[in-house]
């Protein structure tokens, strides 16, 4: 019986023969600025893609102060052969420098299509203005995500920092979860945001695992 069960939960169970290799292309959220090698969002969320029964290398391809622009001009090279999927998470800062959401979003839209021509599927990671650029700002940044996710097919996770401290934007409530700055996750900060990310991840690589 203990073999029977054996083989059928082998039966049940995803069959992972190959790795998959997802290009985590971002600034400094996804780089890890400020923390240990080991606490960064990349190895955190390629922990716990493996503690799902993954075989995944998540590539970091984060570079701290990179604009939509800059991680567009780093598209080509980052999109190695052995890609099979693509997280973007950019914008940020676009967003501090106050940059015009229609660039963010051209920028945005080329990464996109160089993707689409490799063949690669995308997971776009969404940032959010806050209200003091003004509504009209706002609004405008905040659509580019859904608009581009829409456009492209590709999976959308509406926002990065929405995992820290149950998705309340309280300043006070988000404060044990940042470093200093203000700005950057802390090793807790980022496990959190693996936390509500890690699954949506996981569904995307399924969904397109080649």
């Amino acid at each position: 019986m203990r073999n029977a069960a054996g083989a059928l939960f082998l039966a049940l169970s995803p069959a992972y023969a190959e790795p998959v290799t997802l290009v985590a292309l971002g600034d400094s959220l996804t780089a890890g600025y400020g923390l240990p090698q080991d606490q960064g969002l990349v190895p955190q969320l390629e922990g716990w893609l493996k503690a799902q029964g993954l075989e995944v290398a998540v590539v970091n391809a984060g570079v701290s102060g990179d604009t939509t622009a800059g991680g567009l001009s780093r598209l080509d090279w980052s999109l190695t052969p052995d890609t099979d999927a693509l997280m973007v998470t950019l914008g940020g800062n676009d967003m501090l420098r106050g940059l015009p959401p229609e660039e963010a979003r051209a920028n945005l839209a080329a990464i996109l299509e160089g993707a689409k021509a490799r063949g690669v599927p995308v997971l776009l990671v969404g940032q959010q203005a806050p209200g003091n650029y003004g509504p009209d700002y706002k609004a405008s940044f905040d659509a580019i995500y859904p608009d581009l996710a829409a456009e492209y097919g590709a999976t959308l996770y509406p926002f990065f920092f929405q995992g820290l401290a149950a998705g309340n934007p309280d300043p006070a409530a988000l404060r044990p979860f940042l470093q200093e700055d203000g700005i950057h996750p802390n090793a807790e900060g980022v496990a959190r945001i693996v936390a509500d990310l890690g699954p949506v991840v996981r569904d995307f690589l399924n969904a397109h695992r080649p």
